[in-house]
């Protein structure tokens, strides 16, 4: 089990720590309702360091980035970033990423924890193009400062004008007296905030910097529990759950990262995959009745007929009614459809809903 270089911090704050993507992380603090709507309407800190983190760079970055992924990288400039995914030979997904353009032909790709060793593995077996990879997921931590009031907290931290930094832009900038320190608007919550990449080293003391700095606004440390809830209200996929080596991005409702302008690894069977159009979807869906939604429930029709499985459900602090997600056939996949979820013997009435659940 590895560590972070802040689970000393987490363990000494009472955090219930769990085994996760191979590292020791905390789930909770004071609980996932309070944690949630710290996050909904103030401020808080999540440590996602187990994340990975690869700087590809040369001449030939951008070349081996459009070939392994499914979104057109050439659209990037320094300071901006991108969503994407690396779909796999056989119409699945490698994993889901992001692309930050560090300098030209310096990129960084910051990866799900646990497919650290089977994306460098999947990309070095790319690289005929003598990119040179370096992999940092060891050396590096990210801090997820996330919330409505996180850049005012975090302002008095750095020189840089934080709310210049639009959604998905960064800046190299200086951070709670550290250099060169990674500022991202990116997050995974839908209540805004900042990213935040530093080494090992150093994350401590920019830990400490944060909290005193969001004292005034009660900032408080926010564990993965809360994270899965806030994604999940946003409709957010999580690798594992809602896509995977055998889900296509185009089933998932990623369509809009997948870009047809350029040849990349199994473009062709996607392009087709698009003009006959799919057979299933990833769907948004709230019940009717009381009942919470789990990870692999099954989804049935109205005679009890098996038709999809839950990938990802909850009870939604901030709607207070049970939501989730799953995969179902086209038919059943327009807004407004009935659907039942399988509860302990018990078929819960259910409709598909528009994503996002949560609307600010």
């Amino acid at each position: 089990m590895k560590n972070t270089a802040l689970t000393h911090v987490h363990e000494a704050l009472g955090a219930k720590m769990v085994p996760f993507a191979g590292f020791n992380m905390p789930v909770l603090y004071e609980g996932v309702n309070a944690e949630h709507d710290t996050v909904r309407n103030g401020v808080g800190v999540f440590d996602v360091s187990h994340m990975g983190e690869f700087l590809l760079s040369g001449p030939h970055a951008l070349d081996l980035i459009q070939k392994v992924t499914s979104n057109d990288a050439a659209t990037l400039t320094i300071g901006r970033a991108q969503y994407s995914c690396l779909p796999n030979a056989t119409g699945g997904i490698v994993d889901d990423l992001i692309v930050y353009k560090l300098k030209e032909e310096e990129y960084l790709l910051v990866v799900n924890a646990s497919n650290i060793d089977k994306d460098w593995e999947w990309i070095s077996a790319h690289n005929d193009l003598g990119v040179v990879m370096r992999n940092l997921s060891d050396d590096y931590s990210l801090l997820a400062i996330q919330g409505p009031m996180a850049m005012e907290a975090m302002q008095a931290l750095t020189s840089i004008d934080l709310a210049a930094i639009k959604y998905y832009h960064f800046e190299v900038a200086d951070f709670a007296g550290i250099e060169h320190v990674i500022i991202s608007a990116t997050g995974y919550t839908g209540s805004g905030g900042f990213e935040i990449y530093a080494k090992n080293s150093e994350i401590e003391h920019i830990w400490n910097k944060v909290f005193e700095a969001g004292a005034a606004y009660d900032i408080k440390p926010i564990g993965l529990a809360a994270r899965d809830t806030l994604r999940l209200e946003m409709g957010f996929c999580l690798y594992g759950n809602d896509i995977n080596d055998t889900t296509s991005p185009l089933e998932a409702g990623l369509g809009w990262i997948t870009k047809f302008n350029k040849n990349f690894v199994n473009s062709d069977a996607l392009k087709q995959q698009k003009e006959a159009g799919v057979t299933r979807k990833l769907v948004g869906f709230e019940l009717l009745d009381r009942g919470v939604p789990r990870q692999d429930y099954e989804i049935v029709d109205a005679l009890g007929n098996v038709i999809g499985i839950v990938t990802s459900g909850t009870m939604a602090p901030s709607l207070n009614k049970g939501i989730g997600m799953g995969y179902v056939p086209v038919a059943f996949a327009a807004e407004d459809s009935e659907i039942f979820i399988r509860i302990r013997k018990n078929d819960v009435a259910a409709k598909v809903v528009k994503l996002p659940f949560y609307k600010k």
